[in-house]
Parts: structure tokens; sequence; C-alpha cells
């Protein structure tokens, strides 16, 4: 299996719940000539009229400037690998079930398919977590 495997920093900002909340932030990044990868956004169950977004990737000193400009953070505290390989029914089954018999707990996993190639984010708890998860992955390449 041809498997790209690569720990990605992840970079978080609140957002208000509100139309425009996302897109506010994400216009900052686009105006700086962040070509993004990866977006999540959801809602703060426990901080009513509040959200969170997550990006990646921000490169180069004028995206990072661009993304503290309007409260985005590196997430520090979350440990994300970023895995792309031909899409195949089950791969995400098959790459979870590696992880598991490793011993390694997930904290999120989100995937989808473009055409013939699939692309998986996961988030662990811990650098090491992210660095076994690396080295079980590219095992399986």
């Amino acid at each position: 299996m041809d498997l790209i495997v690569e720990r990605v920093d992840v970079w978080a900002a609140s957002i208000k719940d509100q139309p425009g909340g996302v897109a506010n932030k994400l216009t900052a990044l686009a105006e700086a000539g962040a070509d993004l990868e990866f977006i999540v956004a959801r809602r703060s169950p426990e901080k009513p009229g509040a959200g969170v977004v997550f990006v990646t990737p921000l490169r180069g000193d004028r995206e990072i400037a661009a993304a503290g400009q309007v409260g985005f953070t590196s997430a520090s505290g979350l440990h994300s690998v970023r895995v792309e390989g031909p899409n195949e029914p089950g791969i995400a089954a098959k790459l979870a079930q590696e992880l598991a018999k490793a011993g390694i707990n997930l904290r999120g996993l989100s995937a989808a398919v473009i055409g013939t190639r699939f692309i998986i984010y996961l988030a662990l708890d811990t650098g090491d977590d992210a660095a076994k998860a690396v080295d079980v992955l590219k095992a399986m390449s």
C-alpha cells in the first residue's frame, strides 16, 4: 500500500456562532495566501454562542502572522497525523485496526475520498502516540 504519512501542525481559533464566524477567519488566511488542505469547524456546546475552527497547514511567516491576528494559535495539545493513499473499500477500518493492535487510542479521525485517493487526519493524545502512529502506518506501505 502506497501511503504518505506525516505529522502535521493544526491551528485553532475561537469563532462566534453566527453568520460569518467561520468566513471571517478563513478570509484572513486566504488573503495571506494560505492554501488550506483541511478545515473543521464546530459549535462549542459548553459555550453557547461560540465555536472553534481547526485548520492545516499554515506555511511561512505571512500566513502565521495573519492567523495570529485573527486569533489562531498552534493547537499544541492536539497531536495530528495526516495519511494519504489510494482509496479502497475498508481502508479507514484497516488503518484504525492496525493502530488499535499497536495500542494507540484515537482522539479523533476525519476522512474524505477525492477521486481515487483518500485522506485521513488522525488526532492523538500525545506526541509519543503520534510518533508511534506514524511508524505503524509507514510500516503498512
